[in-house]
């Protein structure tokens, strides 16, 4: 069983380290995190929780939901797994924390569920949408099929 993340700020946005083989990419990834939120009107601090227990290695998408699914003020939740760690871009995996047993149809489903890649700045677009229902989660897969590589990098 996962731990509780119920001690967290639900204003923040959710970091999972899900991978524990790569110390060098993990602070790389921080060092991103740890950047202030660019928006249009100006830079804000980043609003993180970051979850760093060893408890969640090798947790997949369908372990995350499951775990957060009763956390009803949580849309998303953002995974830093061994792509994170690898990867150029240390992209985190952002996944809508959703099952279809929580919508009325499968229209809804698709509009608010699945996962896509994210680079860490562009977590603080994503959580800030998100939080004020401004967009839908489709509308950040769709931001990052519009990246050749398929990484949401802003709307």
């Amino acid at each position: 069983m996962l731990p509780a993340t119920a001690d967290r700020d639900e204003s923040a946005a959710l970091i999972i380290r899900t991978d524990f083989g790569n110390e060098e990419g993990w602070r790389a990834v921080l060092a991103e995190l740890s950047k202030p939120w660019e928006f249009a009107d100006g830079d804000i601090e980043s609003r993180l929780h970051i979850v760093d227990d060893p408890a969640w290695a090798g947790a997949t998408t369908d372990d995350v939901i499951t775990a957060l699914s009763g956390d009803e003020e949580l849309s998303v939740v953002y995974l830093a797994d061994h792509l994170t760690m690898d990867g150029h871009d240390h992209a985190l995996l952002a996944v809508a924390v959703l099952s279809r047993e929580e919508c009325e149809s499968d229209e809804e489903f698709e509009a608010y569920s699945g996962a896509v890649r994210t680079v860490p700045a562009g977590i603080g677009e994503i959580h800030a949408n998100l939080s004020i229902a401004n967009l839908d989660f489709a509308d950040v897969v769709d931001a990052a099929q519009a990246d050749p590589a398929g990484i949401f990098r802003s709307f």
